[in-house]
């Protein structure tokens, strides 16, 4: 089985929703201070609905695609919580951290590839 560029397409914006979610989740846990009394709050039941938003997309990926090409692009997600990081929290942006997005990309790229 190929895996067609749909189901691609249907991860990498599932991986940009979640990481969406990711960001939500941190704006979340900031109200969390005060103890697990506030774990409801909106923040947080936002970024969880954009998990769960994002695991649809990925669940009608599978449909026609092959878990071991698929699954390694959820990776993707941590590439656009990187720049979400610096933009929403003003989180340093490291060599290191572009290092660790290259290798992501890198590994997504040859996972893609499947049998030579």
């Amino acid at each position: 089985m190929k895996t067609p560029l749909s189901s691609i397409l249907l991860v990498v914006i599932g991986s940009f929703i979640g990481s969406f979610g990711a960001v939500f989740l941190k704006q979340g846990s900031a109200k969390l201070h005060g103890g697990l009394s506030q774990i409801l709050n909106v923040r947080l039941a936002l970024g969880v609905s954009l998990y769960l938003l994002s695991t649809c997309f990925f669940i009608a990926a599978l449909g026609n695609g092959e878990l071991s090409v698929l699954y390694p692009l959820l990776s993707l997600g941590s590439v656009w919580t990187l720049f979400w990081s610096k933009i929403f929290f003003d989180e340093a942006l490291t060599r290191n951290k572009f290092l660790g997005v290259f290798l992501i990309l890198v590994g997504a790229f040859v996972m893609r590839m499947g049998p030579s």
